[in-house]
């Protein structure tokens, strides 16, 4: 089944990058992120896809409910 259509956004001087996406397919749209942020003649680089990741975060805990919200304050050990 697929979930609410989200849609997230960052202008940048004058571009507008929107990425629209279906809960579910977040990482999919990471991995999208990602990839428009490795090409420099693209103006978007992975401190924009930081903010956009920042923000989709946000509106799955937003969605979700306190209990994610909640669980948005943990620290991962081992990470990056």
């Amino acid at each position: 089944m697929t979930g609410a259509r989200r849609s997230i956004s960052l202008v940048k001087g004058r571009r507008r990058y929107v990425f629209s996406f279906y809960e579910g397919r977040e990482t999919e749209l990471l991995a999208a992120i990602l990839e428009l942020a490795a090409r420099p003649e693209s103006g978007f680089d992975f401190f924009d896809a930081a903010v956009l990741s920042h923000q989709m975060g946000r509106g799955m805990s937003e969605s979700s409910g306190p209990a994610l919200a909640r669980a948005g304050d943990l620290t991962v050990e081992n990470g990056w």
